[in-house]
């Protein structure tokens, strides 16, 4: 077993019948069914958990464990016999608060696939001195959203640093090509973050902030990602990203919690490069204006792509900027498959082991992923996830 904590399993997937638990499930039976990895499920229907499990040629005697997001006695009851809860159950404004609160005052660590800043904010507010009190682990944003961004923001400032001295302060995160569909629960929980936010001008300011999540770090003002332009460094015209609004705030995080290894007047801003010409301004256009996630026709919670679809997609994401010797330094973060949901699936199952593994070295707290895992998260995924850290410049 790799369990430091004495606890009963090293992990314990939360959410198993759920679309992305699916995949979650299909990768520890693929990489740690014999293992020394401790594992189990748990969900709110313990059936069709079974039936999941044995579809999905689970190990014959893996524990199945009943846990209800709103039932507190059953979530301080998986609390207390897992060493790290791999979450999927989501919108977690909605369904995830007892978990974290249960994790965050056990001591017990936590992996999710939060991409909601507003709840994250008010998590961090409620629950960062009892994590750090009990030497609990809590990890946000283990999947698309943020792990790509995060660590690839990470792998090139170290790569600056140790060649210049000091960090790039300013970097561009551009997504050069992407396949595949955004989750019905990534819709979901974006649609009921706007809902709050609505209703709250206070919320809607930390929606705003792209400092909501980084402490009291001293505000930049930040470069202007919301509108398409021609970026005549890299000869393409640019578009919004969507994944950004989630992407800046943790990658703020990030920069707080490693002792503004960034600088402290690091700016970053996340863009789509839809090509040069006409061509590309056009699709630059269309895809500032499209709405579709957020709309009623957007894709619905335990929706998602077919087996092909997910195999046939990719992403390549590119970090840039110039050190103070005027340098540039460019490193990339690709992988050969769906990113919502197959290198997502992959990405939270790492970091999940990846904790279990490094824990005693970790403070208590609530993070992001590269403070928290770093290198080591980027060495698992690699090796296991089919990601590529490439250096390119």
């Amino acid at each position: 077993m790799l369990n430091k904590q004495e606890k009963k399993y090293d992990v314990v997937i939360y959410g198993a019948s759920g679309f992305t638990g699916k995949l979650v499930l299909e990768y520890f039976v693929e990489k740690y069914a014999d293992s020394d990895v401790s594992w189990a499920l748990a969900g709110r229907n313990v059936v069709k958990l079974m039936e999941v499990a044995s579809a999905h040629n689970a190990p014959q005697n893996i524990d199945i464990m009943y846990a209800d997001g709103n039932d507190e006695a059953s979530i301080q009851q998986l609390v207390a016999q897992s060493a790290v809860v791999l979450t999927t159950v989501g919108p977690y404004q909605i369904y995830g608060e007892n978990l974290v609160k249960a994790c965050a005052e056990s001591g017990t660590g936590y992996v999710d696939l939060c991409g909601e800043p507003v709840w994250m904010h008010q998590m961090i507010e409620k629950y960062q001195a009892s994590a750090q009190q009990s030497g609990a682990k809590i990890i946000f944003s283990c999947g698309f959203d943020s792990i790509p961004f995060d660590l690839g923001v990470f792998h090139l400032q170290e790569k600056a640093i140790k060649e210049s001295g000091a960090p790039i302060e300013y970097v561009k995160g551009r997504v050069r090509k992407m396949q595949g569909k955004f989750s019905g629960g990534t819709a979901a929980s974006l649609k009921a973050t706007l809902k709050a936010a609505f209703a709250d001008k206070t919320l809607m300011s930390v929606l705003k902030n792209p400092y909501s999540l980084a402490g009291d770090s001293v505000a930049v003002e930040q470069p202007d990602g919301d509108k398409p332009y021609f970026d005549e460094t890299l000869n393409s015209w640019v578009a919004p990203f969507i994944m950004a609004a989630i992407n800046t705030r943790n990658i703020h995080r990030s920069n707080m919690l490693l002792g503004h290894m960034y600088s402290n007047t690091f700016k970053y801003d996340e863009m789509l490069l839809t090509g040069p010409g006409e061509q590309g301004e056009k699709i630059a256009h269309a895809v500032a204006s499209d709405k579709s996630l957020s709309s009623d026709s957007g894709p619905k919670p335990g929706e998602g792509p077919s087996k092909e679809e997910r195999d046939n997609g990719f992403y390549d994401v590119m970090f840039l900027g110039k050190d103070n010797n005027d340098k540039t330094h460019i490193v990339s973060v690709s992988a050969t498959c769906d990113p919502g949901y197959a290198s997502t699936s992959k990405m939270l199952a790492e970091s999940a082991i990846c904790l279990v593994e490094n824990y005693p070295t970790i403070a208590g707290g609530i993070y992001t992923p590269a403070p928290s895992l770093g290198n080591a998260l980027i060495k698992r995924l690699e090796n296991n996830a089919g990601l590529r850290f490439k250096i390119e410049a």
